[in-house]
């Protein structure tokens, strides 16, 4: 065992700076936490030591948080736990209950909004043998940035029938009185025309005691939240050499907030990353000069918009422009087939892109959404490699250096203590942590671990009542703690 004493790690010029003893504060979570936890940290102490012979270890630290905070302190989120976070920057999580009633929300929110954690990374890879409803789950590879501290998780929401819901209807009707008649049920009077022509008659219903009764929304998106967002996500494609961003929005319907998130991501590839981005319209342009260098501007517009014929004179003008802006700014840099070796920067509506990831997985790679897309698309995805309950998180805030790793899935309090549950989404946050720290030897051997329990068909009840379903006879049903046994013994 190394003799240098435990540190916090710290951040130095944009750059992560990692003693050989790091103290790691963990959380190990409520209803199954426990139970994980003891398995998934035998996991991670194990790579460490195998991968460096002593040099390097962790000091664990446990900080409370949920209900043993409660039961503990009388505070779900003790103000020790987010300084420890704070002062000792990386940590890890296991699941955490969210309070009934008043009080923190969720305490997994309050956690990403006190530190800022902007990005919630959610890699999405699938174990051969794992069981899936898809037919090709290998192909499914895919690594999502989800904003984390905008949209409707900002929490903007009143209550129908309260006063600050009264207080935003009487200024939309107002100031705003056109958006103010988008709401259908806004008052009394449109209620009672609604119902009176859905039940043959206003006699019918004028008498019904209707208030007006109309939930509010509001949903933030700004271009510094989107943009740091987008950055860190082009960030990662190119360190990893991944070959696209895909930003998926619903900016068809929300053009100032989801179509604005795409624009501003689009600004960023075309600002900050020039010189090692292309955006798919690009590509378009200059495949089509390519392939016919004496095609003009006007023909190629044509040929990137079908619809150029029936565009008035000002669109069609507007799309030449733009096609000998492209070339006349990047044909140089990216021409001649440059732009193939380049980071594809694309954008897909978000309802189509949830149907393409499952039909056509292969077309994603990186994608970097706003908060709510990012929370169904990890979902969907999860469901696609084995569930989540081996699905991987992290929260992070790159400029300050602020990690939270954690479970994906919920406390399963009914099989608190009884170490059946699998350990995996908490194995393969901690396996994300350790390489977040560049600590990459030991990560490797964690994914070989993983890779060996699985394929010898020795996983947790989950994995083995759908591996008994398709047929497989070899499967062999351990407990969370020896599935954390079968993890380091393949790691030889």
């Amino acid at each position: 065992m190394s003799g240098s004493s435990a540190g916090a790690i710290t951040m130095s010029g944009g750059a992560l700076k990692v003693p050989d003893r790091p103290i790691i504060p963990f959380i190990e979570g409520d209803g199954t936490g426990p139970d994980i936890w003891r398995a998934s940290v035998r996991v991670f102490d194990g790579a460490v030591a195998k991968a460096y012979g002593g040099k390097r270890s962790i000091e664990w630290r446990e900080v409370l948080a949920g209900e043993k905070a409660f039961n503990t302190t009388g505070n779900w989120l003790p103000e020790e736990t987010v300084s420890a976070f704070k002062n000792l920057l990386v940590g890890i999580k296991g699941p955490l209950t969210t309070p009934v009633g008043g009080g923190i929300r969720s305490l997994n929110v309050a956690l990403r909004q006190m530190l800022d954690l902007y990005v919630c990374l959610r890699p999405v890879r699938w174990f051969k043998g794992v069981p899936s409803p898809v037919k090709k789950p290998g192909d499914c590879d895919m690594v999502i940035f989800r904003e984390n501290t905008e949209d409707i998780y900002a929490g903007i929401d009143f209550a129908a029938g309260s006063p600050e819901a009264k207080i935003i209807l009487d200024v939309l009707a107002e100031k705003l009185p056109k958006d103010f008649n988008k709401i259908r049920f806004g008052t009394r009077e449109k209620a009672l025309d609604y119902f009176a022509a859905a039940m043959g008659g206003m006699d019918k219903v004028k008498d019904m005691p209707l208030p007006v009764a109309v939930g509010i929304g509001i949903k933030p998106v700004s271009k510094y939240g989107s943009q740091r967002l987008v950055w860190a996500a082009i960030e990662y494609a190119l360190t990893e050499k991944r070959r696209s961003v895909t930003l998926v929005h619903k900016g068809n319907i929300m053009k100032f907030t989801e179509g604005a998130f795409k624009d501003w991501g689009y600004e960023v590839a075309v600002t900050a990353f020039r010189d090692r981005c292309v955006t798919e319209r690009e590509s378009w342009i200059l495949g089509n000069k390519e392939a016919n260098p004496d095609l003009s501007a006007e023909a190629n517009a044509r040929m990137i918009d079908p619809g150029f014929d029936m565009m008035t004179p000002d669109q069609k003008g507007r799309l030449v422009k733009e096609v000998e802006g492209v070339l006349a700014a990047i044909g140089a840099t990216h021409g001649k087939g440059q732009w193939k070796s380049k980071l594809m920067i694309k954008d897909s509506i978000a309802d189509i892109a949830l149907q393409q990831v499952l039909t056509r997985p292969k077309d994603f790679d990186v994608i970097a959404t706003l908060n709510l897309n990012g929370d169904y698309l990890s979902d969907a995805l999860a469901a696609q490699i084995g569930g989540i309950g081996i699905a991987p998180g992290a929260n992070i805030n790159y400029a300050t250096g602020h990690a939270i790793f954690e479970a994906t899935h919920g406390t399963a309090p009914k099989y608190a203590n009884l170490d059946q549950v699998n350990p995996g989404s908490v194995i393969l946050s901690g396996e994300m942590m350790l390489r977040y720290m560049g600590w990459t030897e030991a990560a490797d051997l964690i994914i070989k671990g993983m890779d060996g329990a699985i394929d010898a068909r020795t996983v947790t009840y989950d994995f083995e009542r759908l591996m008994k379903a398709e047929g497989d006879t070899k499967v062999r049903k351990v407990k969370c703690s020896e599935f954390a046994d079968a993890v380091i013994a393949h790691m030889a």
